[in-house]
């Protein structure tokens, strides 16, 4: 997508994440990054990641989103507060409207971007789509995580 490291390779190498952990060798390894003010990601699926012949599970597609638009709000936090890294959030809810099937035998596209903006707490929609269509959509609430938290040192 881009020659720069993805925000999860830049900001979190050792992340165990099942979703986006680059330090996780069985997990689903999104690369995501910012373009503009949305952050994309491309991912290719693979046999194990199916429900039937052909078609992606519907929990790694939450999985891919949730991964995915967690990163869209805390690289959001990051740069209106002009830190040097993103907080770390995590998911305070999310929904996932699966649309279509999504087929496993082409790329799939992500792409999230922030529609609510508090203090420490963001909200954001994405999308997943393969060959042109959304096949599942995507809203969720993020917060940054305070001294404490269970996650707070995760990346």
């Amino acid at each position: 997508m881009t020659d720069q490291p993805s925000v999860q390779d830049q900001f979190a190498p050792q992340l165990r994440c099942f979703g986006c952990g680059p330090a996780n060798p069985d997990g689903l390894q999104i690369k995501s990054y910012l373009d503009g003010e949305v952050l994309r990601c491309i991912w290719r699926p693979e046999p194990h990641h199916e429900a039937y012949p052909g078609m992606l599970n519907g929990g790694i597609v939450g999985a891919l989103l949730d991964c995915h638009c967690n990163w869209a709000a805390a690289l959001h936090l990051m740069r209106r507060d002009e830190a040097a890294h993103p907080p770390c959030t995590v998911t305070a809810s999310y929904t996932v409207k699966l649309r279509r099937p999504t087929p496993t035998d082409v790329s799939i596209q992500l792409s999230a971007t922030v529609v609510e903006n508090g203090e420490d707490k963001v909200v954001i929609e994405g999308h997943l789509e393969a060959s042109g269509k959304v096949c599942a959509s995507f809203t969720g609430t993020f917060v940054a995580v305070k001294p404490g938290h269970p996650a707070y040192h995760r990346w």
